[in-house]
């Protein structure tokens, strides 16, 4: 998407309707900072925020419209542009109820994933692993975030790809949890219900303390800076964490579910 030509039509919009940055953010509920970010390109515009700005503006849908004609003809965009904010980040916190994270998913755990139930071609299926590999290059930054992952026991069980490939993605697991940055944790079955069985999420802290969330749903990775629904879901990281098993633990738990060793 050309960046410059949706500023300019969100900054034209916001002048014909003599609205402030500050005014628009107090419409929309969205912060003043993110507001500013967006409108000088230091943060990517997402559907959400065009949406609300289309509404709050009288736009007719045009800031919307833009976003959608990108993510048409354009790459993976379920999680764009998380990337580039875990890219940035300084701290990264990952809950994932159902699957290995993506950041530490082996490529052939990773095409299994996007095989199940035939929704892609295998071109695209080749261009949506080939995006969530080039998302582990944070690991390998010399100023590389701290990574936090706690996985519910129950995502390692699932053989996603058949024994082998589960098991060399378990493999995979515990090299990563030898990495400096990285914190794994399992959230053992023994805990039953939990405060996140609706969904994985992460939490980036960026620089000048700002913090992103990311939402998983069936469509595509929803991205939010609301204060109120950061404040929660790190409370319900928080509890995740406190009944997660420490480094050692979960490390042995990994390990009794390889065939191999």
């Amino acid at each position: 998407m050309d960046i410059e030509m949706w500023i300019r039509a969100l900054k034209a919009a916001r002048s014909g309707a003599d609205v402030s940055q500050e005014g628009l953010a107090a419409l929309i509920k969205w912060s003043p900072s993110t507001v500013a970010a967006i409108e000088t390109g230091r943060r990517r515009p997402t559907m959400e925020f065009a949406v609300a700005a289309d509404q709050a503006l009288g736009t007719g849908g045009l800031l919307a419209s833009l976003i959608k004609k990108d993510e048409e003809r354009s790459g993976p965009t379920s999680f764009e542009p998380w990337p580039g904010y875990e890219q940035r980040a300084n701290r990264l916190c990952n809950f994932e109820p159902c699957l290995v994270p993506g950041l530490l998913q082996t490529e052939e755990y990773a095409r299994a994933v996007f095989s199940a139930g035939g929704l892609y071609n295998s071109d695209r299926v080749e261009e949506l692993v080939s995006f969530r590999m080039s998302r582990q290059r944070l690991f390998h930054r010399d100023d590389a975030p701290e990574c936090v992952f706690v996985i519910d026991e129950s995502a390692l069980q699932r053989r996603v790809g058949g024994p082998a490939v589960m098991d060399r993605q378990l493999g995979h697991l515990l090299e990563s949890a030898e990495l400096p940055q990285v914190r794994l944790h399992i959230l053992p079955l023994e805990v039953g219900a939990h405060p996140s069985m609706g969904g994985g999420f992460a939490l980036a802290q960026l620089p000048g303390d700002d913090r992103l969330l990311c939402l998983d749903n069936a469509a595509r990775g929803q991205i939010a800076d609301y204060p109120e629904w950061i404040s929660w879901v790190q409370r319900k990281w928080e509890r995740l964490l406190a009944e997660s098993l420490g480094a050692s633990a979960s490390i042995e738990v990994i390990n009794k579910l390889r065939v191999t060793s």
